[in-house]
Order: C-alpha cells, then sequence, then structure tokens
C-alpha cells in the first residue's frame, strides 16, 4: 500500500499533516474525512523524498534574481488588492515563474501557510530568497492589516535598489571592454609578432636591452606555454574571490575601494542612497529605529557602513540621536545625510525626509555613472598608450642601435 505525505485541516481550521498509507488519494481524503479532517493536499512519499534530495544535492541553482524579486512582490501586491486569498496568489506566481527553486519555493510557503503559518513565518524558511528586511516589512504589514502598503513599499524599494545596480553595472560595461580587448591584443601580438621579430634579431645577433629581452621572454612563454597563462587568470580569479569571501579580505577590499578616486565617490553615494532607502521604508512600515538600523546594516555591501549602522544602532539604543551617533562617520556619509535625518528628527518626519535623501542620491548615482564613462576614457587612454609606447620603444630600440653602429 502507497504512503502519502499530506496536509489537512480540522472543523476549527487547525493544520494537520503527516504520512499516512492509503490505496490512493480519494481513499486518504475518506480516512481523514473520518477522523475529523479535510484533506488539502497529498503527495506520495516517494515522490516527496525524491524532491527533498533533489534540492539537498544541488545547492548551486538556490539563486533567485533581483528582477525576479522584484516581479514577484509587484504581482503579488497586485493581486492582494485585488481581493484574492494569499495561497491563490502564491499558487499563481509560482506557476509564471521559470526559477524552479523559487518556483518550489513559493508553493512550500503556500503549504506552510495552509498549515496555519502566518506569510512572515513561512517566509522565514527561505532567508536566502526574502532577507530579514523582506520579512520584518510582512511582520509588520500583517501586525497592523496594511499589508498591501507594506507590498507596495516594497516593490517600490527592490525597484530602487535593482535601478541602482543596473546603473552602476552599465557603467562598468565600457571600461570592461576596453580593457578586454586591450589584454586580447596585447596577447595576440606577444603570441603572434613578438617570436617572428624575436627570430630576427637572433639571426642578426643584436644585443638586446632588457626591456626587450623581458617582451620576448614573454612573447615565447605564452606561444609555447599558453595553457599556463590561462590556468593563471583561472587561478587568479578563485584566489581573489575566495579571498574577498573571508572577513578580513572583504574589509582590505572595501577599504581600497573607498580609497580609489574615481570609484569612492560612487560607492559612497550609491550605499547612502540603499541606506535612506532602506530605513525609510522600515520606518514608514513601523519598524522601531534601532531594529531598522540593524536590519538595514545587512542589506549593505561595503563592511564599513555596515560597521557604522551597527555602532549606530547600539548608540541609539542608549539613547542617543541618529544624528549624532552618525556624526563620527562623516567620511562615508556626506554632511548633508546628517544634517537632514537632524532636521527630520527634530521635525518628526524622519521616514520622509530619509525617502527625498534617497531620491536625492540615487539622482547623483545616476549623473555620477553617467559621466563614469568619460571620466574613465582618458585615462585608460593613457593606459593603453603607456603599453603601447613600452611595446614599441622595446622592439624598435636594437633596431635603431643596430642602424647606429653601421
Amino acid at each position: 500500500m502507497p504512503k502519502y505525505f499530506f496536509t489537512a485541516r480540522s472543523q476549527k481550521g487547525e493544520p494537520y499533516s503527516g504520512t499516512r498509507g492509503a490505496k490512493d488519494e480519494h481513499e486518504l481524503a475518506r480516512i481523514l474525512r473520518s477522523e475529523g479532517y479535510i484533506l488539502i493536499s497529498a503527495v506520495p512519499e516517494a515522490e516527496f523524498i525524491k524532491k527533498r534530495k533533489f534540492k539537498l544535492v544541488i545547492p548551486l541553482f538556490k539563486s533567485v534574481s533581483l528582477t525576479e524579486k522584484m516581479m514577484f512582490t509587484r504581482n503579488l501586491q497586485v493581486m492582494v488588492s485585488s481581493g484574492l486569498s494569499l495561497p491563490r496568489c502564491l499558487e499563481v506566481l509560482a506557476n509564471q515563474t521559470k526559477n524552479p527553486y523559487f518556483k518550489d519555493a513559493l508553493l512550500g510557503v503556500k503549504e506552510e501557510i495552509r498549515k496555519g503559518k502566518t506569510f512572515s513565518a513561512a517566509i522565514s524558511e527561505y532567508p536566502d530568497i526574502f532577507p530579514e528586511l523582506f520579512q520584518s516589512m510582512i511582520k509588520v504589514g500583517e501586525e497592523s492589516g496594511t499589508l498591501e502598503d507594506v507590498l507596495k513599499d516594497l516593490s517600490l524599494q527592490i525597484e530602487r535598489e535593482h535601478d541602482l545596480r543596473s546603473k552602476i553595472k552599465g557603467a562598468m560595461i565600457y571600461p570592461a571592454i576596453i580593457v578586454s580587448a586591450m589584454i586580447g591584443i596585447g596577447i595576440l601580438m606577444l603570441i603572434l609578432v613578438v617570436p617572428q621579430i624575436a627570430k630576427t634579431f637572433e639571426e642578426l645577433q643584436i644585443e638586446l636591452p632588457p626591456t626587450t629581452q623581458f617582451v620576448i621572454s614573454l612573447g615565447t612563454l605564452l606561444a609555447e606555454k599558453w595553457y599556463l597563462f590561462f590556468l593563471g587568470i583561472i587561478f587568479c580569479f578563485f584566489f581573489f574571490f575566495q579571498f574577498i569571501k573571508t572577513k578580513k579580505g572583504k574589509t582590505i577590499f572595501d577599504k581600497v575601494l573607498l580609497k580609489v578616486p574615481i570609484v569612492s565617490p560612487i560607492i559612497k553615494k550609491s550605499n547612502s542612497a540603499l541606506t535612506c532607502r532602506t530605513l525609510s521604508s522600515l520606518m514608514s512600515a513601523g519598524v522601531p529605529i534601532v531594529r531598522s538600523l540593524e536590519i538595514t546594516s545587512k542589506t549593505l555591501g561595503n563592511t564599513f557602513f555596515q560597521k557604522a549602522l551597527e555602532n549606530a544602532a547600539k548608540e541609539v539604543r542608549k539613547g542617543e540621536k541618529l544624528s549624532d551617533s552618525l556624526r563620527g562617520y562623516e567620511m562615508l556619509f556626506p554632511p548633508l545625510v546628517i544634517e537632514m535625518i537632524e532636521v527630520g528628527e527634530e521635525t518628526g518626519e524622519s521616514s520622509k525626509v530619509l525617502s527625498k535623501l534617497a531620491d536625492f542620491f540615487e539622482r547623483e548615482v545616476s549623473s555620477a555613472t553617467q559621466n563614469l564613462a568619460s571620466v574613465i576614457e582618458p585615462v585608460l587612454m593613457i593606459i593603453i598608450g603607456a603599453m603601447v609606447g613600452f611595446f614599441a620603444i622595446s622592439m624598435i630600440q636594437p633596431m635603431y642601435s643596430m642602424l647606429g653602429s653601421l
């Protein structure tokens, strides 16, 4: 007799789940009905175990993009406002998504809600998809009866964060293409051209300067053992990404980013925008200021901004004002942030002031990223010119020496 993993409800609405043997789902429904329960869903035990194992075997694909979260939140807000029940909304959205992991998660949340859990408690089972910010705002929305408004705020929050990241990534495409093309052309020159010139120098028995010997040695090495070069690049990338995953490595990397002239202003403005936007959303939803600071610190990517908000939360808990607790971090947050937060505290409109600050810094980041290409272009031209000049001098200098000796 096959066994089924089932979820059911009593006549009083109490959830009940477990495993039970039955000939088919109809018989299982009759057995549960005789016990005073109504069958909601049933899955063969073998299939249920297989799904659980599959999830454990392939953890690599457990990721949901920010775009998918944005579309989910926006659509969920529309469906909730139209009067659909939450389990039905989640079922429809699960069928629409093409991400299998996200689909399983949404169906899992739906089943947890049917068992009697709240929406915020159900999504807390999937912290990699629904971060603490999402969970806290949903919980406040449930407790205050303003879930629709909270979902609207969350949708705006995720949309602004998505736009901010997209602008920063878009600004880096041009430099990345130029640098990649420069490296590719340089490698081709070293592999195809330099060995031929080296043979000519060898036949003429010309004494080569150190720079020429270095270029020829590098070109010969790439031509004969090119695979070592690519293995070296793969190793360097692997080592770099592993290094920045460590606490010390992340701290060093973030510190370097804050020191780079062109990148530093964008890092500071983008983190300030994200801080203001997240704090505004949490405070307007009714989350206490200390808890809002703790949650916001976890959403930021830069270690130094995270520590600043964590320390600010400790100071605010002791009775300090937020503006005063941030005054020691004026190297991170622009003075305008601290001054406007102080105005918000004095007027009691901190949430609105933070929202306006977020709008301002998002426009600043947009302007900075649009001008980034024009700022980086001359720097790249200088670097490319220096490399081309070094290569040309290294190859031409022996020829001039030979002509001079004649």
